[in-house]
């Protein structure tokens, strides 16, 4: 498979169907900015078994998804779409930025 993409918590895969991708989850963790970087174990199997659960949420819910299907425990079939540019940062508490 040909590599597309590398982010932080990510890497995109080209697959034989060029409307599909597949999509690793990663064990790394940045934080300040990428400025301190970790690996931690089982993070990339956590991040994927969370993402398919909100994705078959959303889907038995009749919102439609990227979401093809589960490949193993670290990497999804995705399928390939244009990127809308929005970053979201989530905490468990009120903070400002």
């Amino acid at each position: 498979m040909t590599p597309l993409y590398e982010g932080k918590a990510k890497r995109l895969w080209a697959t034989e169907d060029p409307n599909v991708l597949r999509m690793e989850f990663k064990n790394d963790a940045t934080a300040f900015n990428g400025e301190k970087k970790a690996q931690f174990e089982d993070k990339g199997r956590l991040n994927n078994a969370i993402s398919t659960l909100i994705y078959g949420f959303l889907e038995k819910e009749g919102v439609p998804t990227h979401f093809v299907r589960q490949i193993d425990d670290t990497n999804v079939e995705v399928k390939k779409v244009e990127i809308l540019m929005v970053e979201v940062i989530i905490r468990n508490l009120s903070a400002g930025s």
